[in-house]
């Protein structure tokens, strides 16, 4: 087989190494930079509020506007396939996952603001596992909570 090289280092280290860089460093401390909380809201009001914010990348998202934005993303996608299936071709699925783009990195972004980090954080889904955990737990996170990092760094001191 071989030994590794240092260039599978250097992948090892760009894969692994730079989300931890992002990941483990602390949100800004004090007051939430991205406005005040945001309201929790019920299904037909996430969807609402994910389409009047088609592209607003500004303000803050709560945990129940994000995860029912989702849950409704998720069943029209299944169901956008079947109906693909059906007609033969993938081109209605396609029209709505162009359509929902923007929407979905808009209120991504606003839900990352939620916890007091950039919207920017979002590109850590394509270093894969690292930055796809790391987002997901972040996107679950409470916007009022300390954070599992501040806790660990302060048992370590």
């Amino acid at each position: 087989m071989g030994s590794f090289s240092i260039w599978h280092w250097l992948i090892i280290l760009i894969l692994i190494g730079l989300p931890l860089l992002f990941v483990l460093r602390a949100p800004p401390a004090g007051v939430n930079r991205f406005g005040d909380t945001p309201p929790s809201m019920d299904f037909g009001e996430a969807i609402s509020s994910f389409f009047r914010n088609y592209v607003n990348f500004s303000g803050r998202a709560s945990r129940s506007e994000f995860w029912y934005a989702y849950l409704f993303i998720v069943i029209v996608g299944v169901i956008m396939v079947v109906v693909d299936a059906v007609v033969g071709n993938e081109l209605i699925s396609s029209i709505w996952n162009l359509a929902i783009l923007l929407p979905t990195l808009a209120m991504t972004a606003r839900r990352l603001h939620d916890i007091n980090r950039s919207g920017w954080h979002q590109l850590l889904a394509g270093l894969f596992p690292i930055g796809t955990i790391a987002l997901l737990v972040w996107y679950c996170k409470k916007s009022d909570e300390a954070g599992s990092l501040n806790e660990i760094q302060r048992v370590f001191r």
